[in-house]
């Protein structure tokens, strides 16, 4: 059996038993490879016949699920993850300029193109309109120069 069949079995196993914090279950998602992670979770879905996070849904307000879901959604999907901050972070009343900052910080020359035309896809509004809609000044322009935009 695979690594990832034997991981995936065993995501189920403890994620069935609700033994969400489990040594296994955070040694997986903390250790792995993408790749090997990528190749888990659809074993899991494969498997199992959903993907992992609907199983982990069992209580939505429990703040340390939806952790584990936010975790595995950034892992497989960071482009998506990322723009769910940034919309959050933006439509929000009154910015939470705290996640604007570390998202574009952190994410410019990683994959903040990706991230734009999902958010664009997403929301049918490009990213840097969205960001100078809601903020001003040197702000405004550090978050436009490090999305690609403006001239500063």
């Amino acid at each position: 059996m695979t690594l990832a069949k034997t991981e995936a079995k065993l995501l189920h196993e403890k994620i069935s038993d609700k033994c969400y914090n489990d040594d296994d279950l955070i040694r997986i998602l903390a250790t792995r490879s993408k790749v090997q992670i990528n190749a888990t979770l659809n074993q899991y879905k494969n498997q199992f016949g959903k993907d992992i996070n609907k199983d982990l849904k069992e209580d939505p307000k429990d703040e340390y699920l939806s952790l584990l879901r936010a975790t595995i959604k950034c892992l497989t999907y960071p482009e998506k993850y990322f723009e769910k901050v940034l919309r959050l972070a933006i439509n929000k009343t009154g910015t939470d300029e705290g996640a604007l900052t570390r998202v574009v910080a952190t994410r410019a020359e990683v994959d903040m193109k990706t991230i734009k035309e999902e958010y664009q896809r997403r929301n049918s509004v490009p990213l840097d309109k969205a960001i100078a809609k809601d903020t001003r000044g040197d702000y405004e322009d550090m978050l436009l120069a490090l999305i690609g935009c403006g001239d500063a």
